[in-house]
């Protein structure tokens, strides 16, 4: 069982297709837990009437703000921090956990245009994401050009992801990318709550996970399954108009908390990152 979060602010249209393929793919039973920042296109009532367990904000609050919500809810100990401006593939949770199990992981995402194998291969599909989504978008974020966009992006999504399970497998690599974190409970006991100042909080829990690793060896950085694709509409929908978050005053950079000499030193082993 699994307990999936994720925070929404309107985007209606991305949201219906987020749990079409969050239902069809997702193989283990699983919650999924809504901060709904005061939506008023109709999402906060779509989610419910899927049986989404829905936090209902009355503001735009930060990522990190709306993750620490759903977890001093959620029921199970396997916690998925998910943005809802993707489209998961076959397995994806499966073969998740198997490749966390299989190297002691506690802390693990998959891949996706913002970071594969190596920088050749990332910049390739970053390119080839460009020449598909800039196009379709200025005719509108509606249901069908976002699934129109994924199409010609990928041809048949089953294929192109079970092509990349069957290359890597369960293989790993350092480094993380943001839209969908998959975090055991325990490694929250050791690295604490997702930093409520921080927006670039993905960044955060890297370093703080690689920090912990150097200074107590409980817990291992936060790694990539490099078998396992997930689709991000990378900054596609943010373009939509959006209220001003509710906490902007408390955020800061992650670069003011930790420093540029501290990034280097703990970020040095990612070479590539959106």
């Amino acid at each position: 069982m699994i307990s999936i979060i994720s925070a929404v602010h309107n985007g209606l249209q991305m949201n219906r297709i987020y749990w079409r393929y969050l239902l069809k793919y997702t193989y283990h039973p699983f919650e999924l837990i809504i901060v709904d920042n005061n939506s008023t296109d109709g999402s906060r009532e779509f989610f419910k009437s899927v049986g989404a367990v829905v936090i209902e904000n009355a503001a735009n609050f930060s990522y990190p703000v709306c993750q620490n919500q759903g977890i001093a809810i959620a029921r199970y100990d396997t916690l998925v921090f998910m943005n809802n401006d993707i489209i998961v593939s076959p397995e994806w949770d499966k073969r998740l956990i198997e490749a966390a199990d299989a190297h002691g992981l506690d802390i693990i995402t998959p891949v996706g245009i913002e970071m594969l194998e190596n920088e050749a291969v990332t910049k390739a599909i970053k390119r080839k994401w460009l020449r598909v989504k800039n196009p379709l978008a200025l005719f509108g974020l509606n249901e069908f050009n976002l699934k129109l966009m994924h199409t010609l992006m990928y041809g048949k999504w089953e294929s192109f992801t079970n092509k990349r399970f069957q290359k890597f497998g369960l293989q790993l690599k350092e480094g993380f990318i943001g839209n969908t974190v998959m975090m055991r409970r325990q490694a929250i006991e050791k690295i604490g709550l997702w930093d409520e100042r921080i927006q670039g909080a993905d960044f955060d829990i890297y370093i703080r996970s690689k920090k912990r690793h150097i200074e107590h060896g409980d817990i291992k950085p936060a790694h990539m399954a490099l078998g396992v694709f997930i689709h991000h509409y990378i900054r596609l929908t943010v373009k939509s108009t959006r209220t001003p978050f509710a906490d902007r005053d408390n955020l800061i950079s992650v670069e003011e908390k930790w420093g540029k000499e501290a990034m280097k030193e703990y970020c040095r082993d990612i070479t590539t990152h959106l």
